[in-house]
């Protein structure tokens, strides 16, 4: 089976939410892009501040390591989700100093907390279904 092939079962086995028009960062590798629209991003940014306060360039490296690298940020991706967390109040930030503002540390909000438990509840099938589907054609190839 083709690589292209393998990519095209993977899209089908799980339907990309708005179609090839909902281009960004990672949509044309099958397997990111569908868990950016998943809404994992949001969802991993607000766990990770579950464990305590953090910065932008920290939570970049923790989702590219949590991912193995499949789910590369960059600055332009992090920092406007994070002012948009913010502005709709699931983190609060704070600069580390504020006469300097030189990090802005974020971190997670009650009402934050209640986002991240409806985003799981909302990522977690698609997930599975996504893993499922990587089971299948791993077993169909013989890897």
């Amino acid at each position: 089976m083709s690589s292209r092939r393998t990519e095209q079962a993977v899209a089908e086995a799980v339907p990309l939410r708005g179609g090839a028009s909902a281009a960004g960062a990672g949509s044309a590798d099958p397997l990111a892009g569908e868990l950016r629209r998943a809404g994992v991003l949001p969802l991993l940014v607000l766990h990770f501040l579950g464990d305590g306060p953090s910065y932008g360039g920290a939570l970049m490296e923790k989702v590219e390591t949590l991912s193995r690298g499949l789910i590369g940020v960059n600055p332009n991706t992090m920092y406007p989700l994070l002012r948009r967390l913010e502005a709709d109040g699931f983190v609060a930030g704070e600069w580390e100093h504020p006469e300097r503002r030189s990090r802005r540390f974020y971190r997670l909000t009650e009402a934050g907390a209640a986002e991240r438990d409806r985003l799981a509840a909302g990522v977690g099938p698609r997930l599975d279904a996504m893993v499922a589907a990587l089971g299948d054609i791993k077993s169909s190839l013989g890897v």
